[in-house]
């Protein structure tokens, strides 16, 4: 028995030691496959028109962060302040730079961090914005039915991301770059 033991641990030790370095990269390379051009799609349709839509939403990003207000606005978005404004383009600059910061590593912890709090918020505006209470579309905990898109899929996101906040962007990253050349600097 101790010598299966010490195979397994022997084994797994190694393995231990090549997922410090492979699985931050996995978990960008993920995030990548499966989230950066969703996100990247969703900031396209807040731009407004021409070069000066980077800082001219248009109504559609309007309509997906404040849908309430705008619809009590006649879907008039001349009637929204300033504050308004500012949120809808954090939110939009959020989705591209935030995706973009996690895929190339750099800043990986404070990005994912960033991006767990736009989930949430996206999460709580299909739920209470929009209404998005259907069991199909919101799901519940445990209910054997994986597709959700809100409980279910966003808990995966959630997962994944918080897990770049806790390893941060791997050896293979801007991160761990930066970090080997701040080391070889003599202080």
């Amino acid at each position: 028995m101790n010598a299966f033991v010490t195979i397994h641990d022997a084994v797994f030790s190694q393995v231990e030691r090549a997922g410090r370095w492979l699985l931050p990269l996995a978990a960008r390379l993920v995030f990548a496959s499966t989230l950066l051009l969703y996100f990247w799609n969703s900031g396209l349709t807040k731009l407004g028109d021409g070069l000066l839509g980077l800082f001219s939403p248009s109504i559609g990003a309007y309509s997906q962060i404040f849908p309430k207000q705008l619809e009590a606005a006649g879907y008039d978005v001349s009637q929204f302040g300033l504050l308004q404004k500012l949120v809808v383009l954090a939110g939009t600059y959020a989705e591209f730079i935030l995706p973009l910061l996690i895929v190339l590593g750099l800043a990986t912890r404070l990005a994912a961090l960033g991006m767990i709090g736009f989930v949430v918020v996206q999460s709580l505006t299909d739920v209470i914005g929009h209404g998005a209470t259907d069991a199909k579309t919101l799901g519940a905990m445990f209910d054997r039915f994986p597709d959700a898109v809100i409980l279910d899929q966003r808990l995966f996101w959630l997962f994944l991301l918080a897990y770049l906040v806790v390893r941060g962007g791997g050896a293979l990253s801007v991160d761990a770059l930066l970090r080997r050349r701040v080391a070889a600097v003599p202080s």
